[in-house]
């Protein structure tokens, strides 16, 4: 019997090591901040790879662990009080790693609390807008006629970047030191260049976004953690 036996999700996606945190996820901007933050942290994990079709995301067993069926996801048999917990969403697993590992949420309650501010700035906001402009730009919505949808997102994006332009001026981390919040936005700062919408935003004309993605891709940690789990 081990701590994952109680978890449906482990009978389709096997652990081989069943007592390290079990991480289920794919490489996107969200399935990312997860690897990131364990390969930053050096958290001892299990990555498995859980595809984008429905085939994985709305299994059952999948489902078991998040209702929501999306990635990231994940199992840490050594939870709270040493009792198993899994958890779904990608800033709960960030906030969840940080107060596990004690680190890159801040020293103090201060800290702390403006990290989480800029966290739910991507959450809400700038993961959102940018996920629906690359609808608009690049998928299935670029073939609507009607150009007030485009027109929506790309205003709000820009309006956005324009926020995170001005946090950083004279910082190289959106809250002052590097955190969560920077591993849960720049992944989707990243997802411009997918999208094909960094020139249509005007990103490369910004005074301070450009250089804190060059600073975030130099990370090791971030370099290793883009490519987990390896899609092929």
């Amino acid at each position: 019997m081990t701590a994952l036996d109680a978890f449906p999700i482990a009978k389709r996606w096997p652990a081989d090591s069943p007592d390290i945190i079990q991480l289920y996820s794919y490489p996107t901007p969200n399935g990312v901040k997860a690897s990131i933050m364990l390969e930053e942290t050096g958290l001892a994990y299990e990555p498995h790879l859980v595809t984008l079709a429905d085939a994985d995301v709305k299994s059952p067993e999948f489902l078991s662990l998040n209702p929501n069926n999306k990635i990231p996801a994940i199992i840490d048999p050594n939870g709270p009080d040493g009792t198993p917990i899994g958890l779904f969403e990608s800033g709960a697993i960030l906030i969840y790693l940080a107060e596990k590992s004690g680190r890159f949420i801040g020293q103090t309650a201060s800290e702390k609390a403006k990290i989480i501010q800029w966290l739910m700035f991507q959450m809400g906001g700038l993961g959102p807008m940018f996920g629906q402009l690359g609808f608009f730009v690049k998928f299935a919505g670029s073939q609507i006629e009607d150009p007030r949808p485009r027109e929506r997102y790309i205003s709000e994006a820009k309006r956005l970047l324009s926020v995170l332009d001005s946090a950083l001026e004279g910082q190289d981390w959106i809250a002052g030191e590097y955190s969560v919040a920077d591993m849960a936005i720049a992944p989707w700062l990243r997802a411009l260049d997918f999208y094909g919408a960094t020139d249509l935003l005007g990103v490369a004309d910004l005074q301070n976004v450009p250089a804190y993605m060059e600073r975030f891709l130099d990370r090791p940690a971030v370099q290793r953690g883009l490519k987990i789990p390896d899609p092929s």
